[in-house]
């Protein structure tokens, strides 16, 4: 069974606010007590931390829906109610983070311990004590707690990997890594024996060590997404070096170069900043008989190759045999020590630098739509008026009288007008239903 999960759609959704509360004084001897109505507490708020035991994403393939706790209602004596604490995602190390609404990436968690709120918690609604003035010195007008945000959202592993082993299948990629690491990959005599990345760290005698990756194969068109495709292409995006494979041991002494140039073309296709990496060609299986000649004509295939800017460094090895593969390490580390950090996320024009909470840019919507029901009633709807009609307790008169007020200023009983609207039509704001007049 393939337990590997490098990407997943999950639902975050952050708690409401607590309500505010509408209350008195009572204490005795004092005959006129003021509002004591207090605040709700905070929502809590879906967070992602990296924690660096895990490996997959497995432990959301069947837990995909993550609900924060409400805040709590105010109380009597001005007390606010608590607020609810944050519910923390455990995520590995190389998730990024898209929001399957907008398609923006909203963050690349890549650090230790890195946090990124995916969806913050409303904040808690006023209590009576705020809408005190000298008009009205005893409200009864408190606010409801504000909704929290709502998020589909998309998880995508990328392995943190220093090297990444890439080449067609069955090339020895898995066999090198079980030979330089502690990995155990499966490895057989036929093609696509690895369906998903492997990682493994390597360690020198000089102390030195990296992380190397080994990727499932690659074939032709799988920039396109054929055969195990972008699920190979994804997890290179963060390699430093390439160790790109070559079998020298087929029948045909052109299998090599045509194989090589291949790998390089879907690398391209993909994104052309993966072929600005260093790149190692390994030339494998010289232990077995069609290998060494197989080698001398690859290098000539190479030397009259007028495409290539320079030409490559190639290192021959034999896994099985143990023959080149410490030196091989050696000069891989060495590379490693000059080579900087690329940008991991080339590929995604749209990402993001800052890391925040996944709400778009709500700028250039309307405050309020209106739209009309097929049975005549005219509906009210957009965030902003949504979440004051959300906020409001309707309970209590003076709330009612309020959230009219602000409807008004919003523009919408002009509005209303302008569309046509008349006296006794009938307006719903979600389920709440009233009468228009003028």
């Amino acid at each position: 069974m393939n337990m590997f999960v490098d990407q997943i759609k999950i639902e975050v959704h952050a708690g409401k606010g607590g309500d505010g509360m509408v209350a008195f004084r009572r204490e005795k001897y004092v005959p006129n007590g003021g509002p004591a109505g207090g605040d709700g507490g905070r929502g809590g708020s879906i967070i992602l931390k990296v924690d660096e035991g895990l490996r997959t994403l497995m432990d959301f393939r069947y837990h995909r829906i993550f609900k924060a706790k409400n805040g709590g209602n105010g109380m009597s004596k001005q007390m606010t109610g608590p607020s609810a604490e944050d519910t923390i995602i455990a995520v590995p190390q190389g998730t990024t983070v898209r929001d399957l609404d907008t398609g923006e990436i909203i963050g690349d968690l890549v650090e230790k311990d890195q946090e990124l709120v995916v969806a913050k918690g409303g904040r808690g609604g006023r209590g009576n004590i705020h809408f005190a003035s000298a008009k009205n010195p005893a409200p009864e007008i408190a606010e409801n707690g504000e909704p929290g945000e709502d998020h589909y959202l998309e998880l995508e592993l990328k392995m943190l990997a220093d090297v990444g082993l890439i080449g067609f299948p069955s090339v020895g990629k898995s066999t090198l890594l079980s030979v330089v690491t502690g990995a155990k990959p499966k490895i057989a005599a036929y093609e696509f024996t690895t369906l998903t990345p492997n990682l493994g760290m390597v360690m020198l005698p000089d102390g030195r060590d990296f992380a190397m990756a080994d990727m499932p194969g690659l074939i032709e068109g799988a920039s396109k997404g054929i055969g195990l495709g972008l699920k190979f292409l994804r997890h290179i995006e963060r390699t430093r070096v390439l160790l790109h494979l070559v079998d020298m041991s087929s029948e045909d002494p052109h299998q090599a170069i045509e194989r090589y140039q291949q790998i390089n073309k879907e690398l391209a296709n993909y994104d052309p900043e993966l072929l600005k990496r260093p790149q190692i060609v390994v030339a494998t299986k010289m232990d077995l008989p069609n290998s060494a000649d197989n080698l001398a004509a690859f290098k000539a295939d190479l030397a009259a190759d007028k495409t290539l800017e320079k030409q490559p460094e190639i290192f021959p090895i034999s896994a099985v045999t143990h023959q080149g593969v410490q030196q091989l390490m050696q000069l891989t580390a060495d590379l490693l020590d000059k080579t900087p950090a690329f940008d991991s996320e080339s590929h995604d024009k749209e990402l993001v630098a800052e890391y925040r909470a996944a709400a778009p840019d709500k700028k250039d919507e309307a405050d309020f739509t209106i739209t009309k029901d097929e049975d005549g009633t005219w509906v009210l709807g957009g965030e902003k008026l949504i979440r004051l009609f959300k906020m409001t307790d309707l309970t209590h008169e003076e709330s009612q009288l309020r959230f009219a007020r602000q409807l008004r200023h919003m523009g919408v009983d002009d509005a209303l007008r302008a569309k046509g609207v008349q006296d006794g039509d009938l307006v719903r704001i979600e389920k709440f239903v009233f009468e228009f007049i003028q």
